[in-house]
């Protein structure tokens, strides 16, 4: 299986996963024209994809969704929510309603040599997921977007082969910076983002021997820089003392906003 990052961020998501045999993009919240050039770098094309699954319906997680969709018809999979929500989007345009399928939280399904397991996350939109995603020799999970964690959340990304997971702020920047009142709480609510030290605190919990990567997403432009969530998440790893890790025994990388990450192969 291999997995990369288009785009991991606040302004824009884009991750793509598979094997030899298929291959799902999981969100197109970019323009068509970077999500082509991405997949390009590693000799993919969008038209090569047999899936888009939606974690919801904000727009850094959908806004290229209507053009690739007409483009490539690509079967798209989503909760039933979260379809609603994106037929109610007119910035999308129209997207043809044959190339929506229904899932629900905690129920696989397949999609070629890919089971695709969606599961529950706290955030404040119509009906979000995240998913974990394996086959018959790995295991790979996208979870952002997450107020919180639960038993839910670390049993879902336990047992995994690479990940990559939120660490979205730095809660003193978030704290001091320039956003409103408001929508400071909202970030730092049940329903927002998880923050760098929160992240470090679940990696810590759903480690083991054989994880060979984990990429740090959707960080925030504004309250954010990749070195602090790096140093802060492999500090939190080497702080708990419920593991025998410190945050050096993995290969840890920050998913960048703009850039399309390394490749992972399992």
């Amino acid at each position: 299986m291999d997995f990369f990052s288009i785009a991991s961020g606040s302004s824009g998501n884009c991750i793509c996963v598979g094997d030899d045999h298929t291959h799902v993009m999981i969100d197109a919240g970019i323009s068509g024209k970077r999500i082509e050039a991405g997949m390009n770098k590693y000799d993919y094309t969008t038209a090569d994809m047999n899936g888009l699954l939606v974690t919801h319906e904000h727009s850094d997680h959908v806004s290229g969704l209507g053009v690739v969709s007409r483009k490539y018809h690509i079967p798209i999979y989503a909760t039933a929510g979260t379809i609603r929500a994106i037929r109610s989007m007119k910035s999308l345009g129209a997207i043809d309603d044959s190339l929506f399928h229904v899932i629900k939280p905690g129920e696989d399904f397949n999609l070629g040599t890919l089971t695709i397991h969606p599961f529950h996350i706290s955030h404040d939109a119509a009906d979000p997921v995240a998913y974990r995603i394996e086959n018959n020799k790995s295991k790979v999970a996208v979870c952002t977007d997450l107020g919180y964690y639960d038993n839910n959340i670390i049993e879902n990304l336990t047992g995994l082969d690479a990940m990559l997971l939120e660490a979205n702020h730095d809660i003193h920047m978030l704290e001091v910076g320039a956003y409103p009142y408001p929508l400071k709480q909202r970030i730092l609510g049940d329903y927002g983002h998880l923050s760098n030290e929160a992240s470090g605190k679940l990696l810590s919990q759903v480690l083991h021997d054989n994880v060979k990567h984990v990429f740090l997403g959707h960080l925030s432009h504004e309250n954010n820089y990749p070195d602090l969530a790096y140093e802060t998440v492999r500090l939190e790893v080497t702080m708990d003392k419920s593991t025998p890790y410190t945050g050096a025994d993995f290969n840890i990388t920050v998913a960048s906003r703009i850039d399309v990450s390394e490749r992972v192969v399992m």
